[in-house]
């Protein structure tokens, strides 16, 4: 295997970075896009320092750093990692739940620059947030590597091995992090579980056993806690909208809206804690277990280490005694949490737009995306 083995979806080397932010700096939709992300920086200045950026992760401190650290002013109460269970000199795959479509890996690339590894991470993206070149380029600047999807099943098989081959390659050639959520899509409830299909590509690249060739991704699931979802009313919305309409699909635009609002919108306190790298765990499994079995008792032990790992809040304590109509958690959370936990949801299920709302499935959604993850940790412990 070398790099040009995987051209079409990987990131951009050092050498092609120059020729990436050309285009970026000729596109009217970015350059559109590039007052509202650095407001009264000077175009010329950004192009400057955009070239002399010279190689992806120079990029990344230059320009995703800053930004990050601005965000999280504006639009949270802080966001920290306990990232003391693995080592910031070694190389892992992040395998996370999966909370907002941008920041979840972004946050964490900040986040590994403040625990001092010398790398960030390369991201696995769905090619359905991709349509906009400008936005392709963008990404592949920033350390992300392309999953293909909606193929057929014959070129779907062949892109997962490909896939699989590359973040092979990126750990063990190019000594780089991976992260990539644990399922394709956002959980709308915040039941966080990790798809069996994820862990079946990985295995389809490496050598060896199965276990070999996970074992050498060095997985750590991550758990990441949001005190606030901002997205938490389009997620209802939408879980209305499949329930109502048959054959419902998102577009394009409701991804735009969604990734606005993830980054843009009010979070609360944030938080990242790496759970043990499971190589040990791997090498404790039965080696002639069923490879279906084995993919399942993985994927549980990856959920139940996110799930302990959890950093619950009021507001997960409250949600789940409002569904449950009970004060059995009210220890958790003073008379304070629960005024402002009301006046926040009321506000955000103002937000839902819907030509004949459902408020009691509507609140019973939202409520249930905040107490799924307490119920989930209640579980694993």
């Amino acid at each position: 295997m070398n790099i040009h083995d995987f051209d079409d979806i990987r990131p951009f080397e050092p050498e092609e970075l120059p020729a990436a932010f050309d285009r970026l700096l000729a596109d009217p939709q970015f350059m559109a896009v590039l007052p509202y992300v650095l407001p009264a920086v000077p175009v010329n200045q950004v192009a400057d320092k955009m070239r002399s950026c010279r190689d992806n992760l120079e990029f990344q401190k230059t320009f995703c750093y800053g930004f990050l650290v601005n965000l999280l002013e504006k639009a949270s109460l802080g966001c920290d990692m306990d990232c003391s269970a693995i080592d910031n000199t070694r190389r892992y795959t992040f395998v996370s739940n999966h909370r907002d479509i941008v920041l979840d890996s972004a946050l964490l690339d900040k986040l590994l620059i403040d625990a001092e590894f010398t790398t960030t991470c390369e991201i696995a993206i769905g090619d359905n947030l991709l349509s906009l070149p400008w936005v392709k380029d963008l990404v592949r600047i920033n350390k992300s590597f392309i999953v293909e999807r909606n193929l057929p099943p014959r070129q779907l098989l062949m892109a997962s091995k490909r896939l699989s081959e590359y973040m092979h390659y990126a750990i063990g050639v190019k000594n780089e992090n991976i992260w990539i959520a644990q399922r394709e899509g956002r959980a709308k409830d915040s039941d966080d579980r990790t798809q069996a299909a994820i862990l079946k590509m990985m295995a389809m690249g490496g050598e060896g056993s199965v276990i070999d060739r996970l074992i050498a991704l060095h997985i750590v699931p991550l758990a990441i806690s949001y005190e606030f979802d901002p997205c938490d009313y389009l997620k209802a919305r939408e879980l209305q909208q499949r329930r109502d309409i048959e054959g419902f699909t998102k577009t394009k635009m409701d991804d735009i809206v969604s990734m606005k609002t993830g980054i843009m919108g009010y979070k609360g306190h944030i938080h990242y804690h790496c759970a043990p790298c499971i190589d040990d765990y791997l090498r404790s499994l039965d080696p002639d277990m069923p490879k279906a079995e084995l993919f399942d008792t993985v994927a549980a032990h990856i959920d139940s280490e996110i799930h302990r790992h959890y950093r619950l809040y009021p507001s997960n304590f409250i949600a789940l005694d409002l569904l449950e109509n009970s004060r059995a958690h009210a220890d958790r959370y003073t008379p304070e949490d629960e005024t402002a936990f009301a006046q926040y949801f009321m506000g955000q299920m103002g937000k839902i737009e819907l030509a004949q709302p459902d408020q009691t499935f509507l609140r019973e959604c939202m409520l249930t995306m905040y107490a799924n993850p307490a119920r989930n940790q209640m579980k694993a412990n």
